[in-house]
């Protein structure tokens, strides 16, 4: 069983902005595995959902994006799960529109949800995927940038790469992350 928190911001508000490409790639995995409805519970929406035989456990956190990680420790101590055994998946500004990059550890990068579940797991050491949004355009305000919507060649980026990265998270549960990484890090992402 591996647990994947897709990042976002609740509410209508927020739908198809830049910040929520996680809850996409989560609802893309949803529909791939004939999920039902999703369930309240850890501060967050749940879904449990099977994909090429691996059991998934899909977490939207319903806390905004900078408390994200109560929600997902919430989850992984009920479960009984490994730090490795959690994918993040979130936007980051500082890689290019449709750009995927999957690490097991690291710093947030400046991504503040990401932040929140690092310092609340007490470990950097929690696999992510990134998904580019970026870069922000000079004279933007990154928190401007990443509440704003894709414009419509982006968006069109942006509807490719949910799949793709969909597929990342299904590599990872399935052959690991070192397979993962090695199919999905290319720069022809």
């Amino acid at each position: 069983m591996k647990l994947v928190v897709g990042l976002g911001n609740p509410g209508r508000k927020y739908q198809g902005t830049r910040h929520n490409v996680g809850f996409e790639v989560l609802a893309d995995l949803a529909r791939r595995g004939n999920a039902g409805k999703p369930k309240a519970n850890f501060q967050g929406e749940v879904i449990e959902a099977t994909i090429d035989g691996q059991r998934l456990i899909l977490l939207a956190p319903q806390t905004f994006m900078n408390r994200s990680g109560t929600s997902t420790v919430l989850a992984r101590d009920f479960y009984k799960l490994t730090n490795e055994n959690v994918l993040v998946v979130c936007d980051d500004f500082a890689l290019p529109t449709g750009r995927l990059r999957l690490r097991g550890q690291g710093s947030s990068g400046g991504q503040k949800g990401l932040d929140d579940v690092i310092r609340t797991l007490g470990s950097d050491a929690v696999p992510r995927l990134r998904i580019g949004i970026g870069p922000v355009p000079a004279g933007w305000e990154p928190a401007d940038f990443v509440l704003g919507r894709f414009a419509k060649e982006e968006r069109e980026t942006i509807d490719a790469t949910v799949p793709r990265a969909a597929d990342a998270v299904v590599s990872w549960a399935s052959r690991g992350l070192a397979a993962a990484m090695n199919e999905f890090n290319t720069t022809s992402n």
